[in-house]
């Protein structure tokens, strides 16, 4: 099965893409700090988005030295794949019964409210879709496609 993944930071009201090789990394802590690496201002958000063909799509974002938060929209999906570990979802009783997981209000600053990724995943939303209208409504569309 194929994926796609983008690293973006902003810096003010610009957002920038970054090169990170999520298959060399193990856990979300590594993944955490990976990202940190590429914050551009204090406490600037850093997202890390991938898509998994079009089973599902997933966020992790960091913010300074903050956990890093993370949503899933397949949680059952996530924890099958390859990205499991990476991810931290596990396959047990409550993520086989979820359609989505984790934190979804974690780009509500940036445009996404949590209805609205709610009703992506109700809707199935392919994940290019998906993360397209997310980044639309960020203001980082044009840097996201220019990755694809």
């Amino acid at each position: 099965m194929s994926y796609f993944t983008a690293v973006l930071a902003r810096d003010g009201d610009k957002w920038f893409a970054r090169n990170v090789d999520l298959e060399a990394l193990e856990s979300l802590d590594d993944l955490a700090d990976a990202l940190r690496v590429h914050e551009l201002g204090e406490a600037e958000p850093v997202l890390a988005f991938i898509e998994r063909e079009d089973a599902w799509w997933a966020v992790v974002r960091v913010d300074g030295d903050e956990d890093p938060r993370i949503f899933v929209s397949d949680a059952a999906g996530t924890a099958a794949s390859t990205f499991s570990t990476l991810l931290d979802v596990e396959a047990d009783e409550d993520v086989v019964a979820a359609a989505y997981a984790g934190d979804i209000d974690l780009l509500a600053d940036l445009g996404t409210s949590p209805d609205d990724l709610q009703e992506m995943c109700e809707d199935e939303l392919l994940p290019m879709d998906a993360l397209a209208a997310v980044a639309e409504a960020g203001g980082f569309a044009e840097v996201l496609d220019s990755l694809r």
